[in-house]
């Protein structure tokens, strides 16, 4: 005879180890049991059939709820199919979460650069998504989404951003046979984005941010100074003085200025890439964001800034290194106080980038080479700076005046 009841969390902590396996059948999800071991084990199942049924997950590791809504959906599968997918594969793919953790996150943290931090920003904006069958994420509930942070005053340009990374991980669920179809396909992305953003600073401003990075420099080396004051004093080891730049800030900066390198271009950079002596650095494949080694120029400023701080630092290995000798992850906090004390508003890291392209482009330099140095795999992305450059209309309509 079958156990049944409506099974809570007290019923189910009270379900003690007997002699033999025995089963606690919900009247809530008819098919979803409770299985305990004479271990004491506990391990919640789905019956879809009189012969068939398959583990879901262990207690307490999976939640009553989370059991409920994994066996609805495969209830509702096997009605549907006759025999449900997760019968037909090894691992069970029930929810956005299964997706993600089983198949999604270890897939793209190998093929993608950034797939630590794709799969980070998938959860945090769609965490409400999770505990929900892969069917029921729609256009709508996606749409909702969109609304919903729209009119919570965030940019249109990140609200794409993270469609994006949604909509590119539902589209490898259907090329892995997961789901018949991508929900998202048909929302449309947010207008008013600033994927044609052009930030630069202006003399003040440029002036400003300078300003703001020595006396940064300064003050970290006037602290040093009187740090290790205190030190003599009692007779403790003095920490090495700090002669031109407070830590990596400064030169990342400049270096971006300069250059126009991708934060992650930046972060991935190695001493072995810069070539003082030719003055260039090369940006590998494996860290350009377009996936092609591309060779930069460095000019007088961003040669000294690296002169400077390879002589400061560690000469090979990474340029600049985060915390153990690892690769930095993000300047959020040093950069949140750079841009307070030199008073910019609206400017974020990836606008030095911006700068670098747009000065090139007011100072006469033609597209196609700014599309080399940035490394555009696409000419649309440097036409946005098609409109600084001074007079190159009205020269090439002039041409017909001299003809």
């Amino acid at each position: 005879m079958k156990t049944k009841l409506l099974l809570t969390r007290a019923v189910i902590e009270k379900a003690t180890a007997a002699d033999k396996p025995y089963r606690l059948w919900d009247t809530k999800v008819p098919g979803l049991f409770l299985r305990v071991q004479p271990s004491g084990s506990k391990t919640w199942n789905v019956q879809w059939n009189r012969a068939t049924s398959k583990s879901i997950g262990k207690h307490p590791i999976q939640t009553l709820e989370g059991a409920r809504t994994k066996a609805l959906a495969i209830l509702s599968d096997a009605a549907t199919n006759g025999t449900p997918a997760v019968a037909k594969s090894k691992a069970m793919i029930v929810t956005f979460e299964d997706f993600m953790e089983q198949r999604y996150k270890p897939w793209v943290e190998v093929e993608r650069r950034s797939g630590k931090q794709t799969c980070a920003n998938i959860k945090a904006q769609f965490g409400r998504f999770y505990k929900k069958p892969m069917t029921e994420i729609t256009a709508w509930s996606v749409e909702k989404f969109k609304s919903e942070r729209l009119k919570a005053g965030i940019k249109p340009a990140t609200v794409n951003r993270d469609l994006d990374r949604l909509r590119a991980a539902l589209s490898k669920a259907v090329e892995w046979g997961v789901l018949g179809a991508n929900p998202v396909a048909g929302v449309k992305r947010s207008k008013g984005g600033d994927s044609t953003r052009v930030r630069f600073l202006d003399k003040a401003e440029d002036k400003r941010l300078r300003k703001a990075l020595t006396a940064r420099d300064a003050k970290a080396a006037k602290d040093r100074a009187s740090g290790n004051e205190w030190r003599a004093a009692r007779h403790r080891t003095l920490l090495a003085p700090i002669t031109n730049y407070a830590d990596h800030l400064t030169p990342l900066v400049l270096l971006a200025l300069n250059t126009g390198l991708r934060r992650g271009e930046l972060f991935g950079l190695t001493w072995g890439d810069v070539n003082l002596a030719g003055k260039q650095v090369t940006v590998r494949a494996e860290t350009a964001k377009s996936g092609k080694t591309r060779h930069v120029p460095l000019n007088a400023e961003a040669a000294a800034v690296l002169k400077t701080w390879k002589k400061q630092g560690a000469s090979d290995g990474l340029v600049f290194p985060g915390v153990g000798g690892g690769k930095l992850t993000n300047i959020n906090k040093a950069w949140a106080g750079l841009i307070d004390d030199a008073a910019l508003v609206d400017y974020r890291f990836h606008d030095c980038r911006h700068d670098f392209a747009s000065k090139l482009a007011m100072a006469g330099v033609d597209l196609f080479t700014i599309k080399e140095l940035l490394g555009h795999s696409d000419f649309a992305m440097t036409q946005r700076y098609a409109h600084l450059s001074p007079g190159h209309r009205a020269a090439a309509v002039d041409k017909l005046v001299r003809r």
